[in-house]
């Protein structure tokens, strides 16, 4: 069997004593980040941890005489707490408790070593260092692989503004009617993001969507021309995914007080499915992987394609321990 290459602990507010993480660099992409993260926070009535991450230059010098001054080696640090101040401004009105931290290392690295006491780490789509072209930035489809609790991503599609009323102030939480969409395979790692999708719609006061993919069998016996394509046997596993998506729904509503849920079939593959409700939804959850990954990869290719596609927010839940698996629904999806 394959090691856990980290290891993770249940979510247990009380030692997460980060609260809401968000990384931070300065960038437009950062700015949404930070506003969707304060938010968060408000929600969850905790902490906002602000954090910039340096590297040191790596010099050789040949002669004493080719030292750089004194205090050149703090610029890095200088530069960082120099966009954490961009950050302090840009919260000036926000009433929550806020930490910032500079520190040095590897972007990724540090945000996935802080997750361990986060409840949160919010990122954006790509920041400073990552190609224009590019929608997901290196670090923001890093993380999600390797963090010790939920990420979100949130793209530039992200209004800050919206569900906003003009009472409020700019870091309260909107007013979305919009669902939660999370999607499930029956798998228990499906089943986490599920718990931690119906937490997050009930305390946004959303329904929750739990959708289940049904790959079309005319995809699968193109693959097999001798088979030919059964409309009768499609009809019956429809119906069958129907009774699975209901009793995960019930089961969900069960275990989250507060959450409504729903459970749904919708036909085409897992990423397809999840991209197009995305448009719909106030945030869309996926676990890091499911039943058709393999068990080494960190992030499945659904959770990718999903990463690159959304119209929305999306957050990554890894393979977290959480006691309420222990009477899960028992049939395989």
């Amino acid at each position: 069997m394959t090691p856990n290459p980290h290891t993770l602990t249940p979510l247990n507010d009380a030692e997460r004593t980060l609260g809401v993480v968000v990384g931070f660099d300065g960038s437009e992409q950062s700015f949404l980040a930070l506003h969707y993260a304060a938010r968060a926070a408000q929600r969850r009535d905790s902490q906002l941890t602000v954090v910039n991450a340096y590297r040191l230059p790596v010099h050789f010098y040949s002669t004493l005489a080719a030292l750089p001054p004194e205090g050149e080696a703090d610029l890095p640090r200088q530069d960082s707490e120099a966009v954490l101040a961009q950050a302090h401004e840009y919260l000036k009105d926000y009433p929550g408790h806020v930490v910032a931290h500079s520190v040095e290392g590897d972007a990724a690295g540090v945000l996935v070593k802080l997750s361990a006491a986060a409840q949160l780490v919010v990122l954006g789509g790509r920041g400073r260092g990552g190609f224009v072209g590019r929608i997901v930035g290196s670090v923001a489809t890093a993380v999600p692989a390797h963090a010790h609790c939920p990420t979100v991503i949130v793209p530039d599609s992200y209004d800050p503004q919206a569900g906003v009323g003009p009472d409020e102030g700019r870091f309260s939480p909107a007013q979305d009617p919009r669902p939660v969409v999370v999607g499930v395979d029956g798998s228990s790692i499906s089943r986490v993001a599920a718990l931690q999708a119906a937490e997050a719609a009930a305390e946004r006061g959303a329904p929750l969507h739990a959708i289940i993919a049904l790959l079309p069998l005319d995809d699968v016996t193109g693959w097999y021309p001798g088979i030919g394509f059964d409309s009768s046997y499609a009809e019956q596993r429809r119906r069958e995914l129907e009774e699975h998506a209901q009793a995960e729904a019930a089961w969900l509503q069960s275990r989250v007080p507060g959450a409504q849920v729903s459970g749904a079939v919708e036909v085409g593959a897992a990423e397809d499915v999840l991209a197009q409700r995305s448009a719909e939804a106030q945030l869309t959850v996926v676990g890091t992987r499911g039943r058709g990954g393999l068990r080494s990869a960190l992030l499945g290719s659904t959770s990718r394609s999903i990463l690159t596609s959304a119209s929305g927010p999306v957050m990554v839940v890894p393979e977290l321990p959480d006691p309420r698996l222990e009477d899960q629904p028992q049939f395989p999806v």
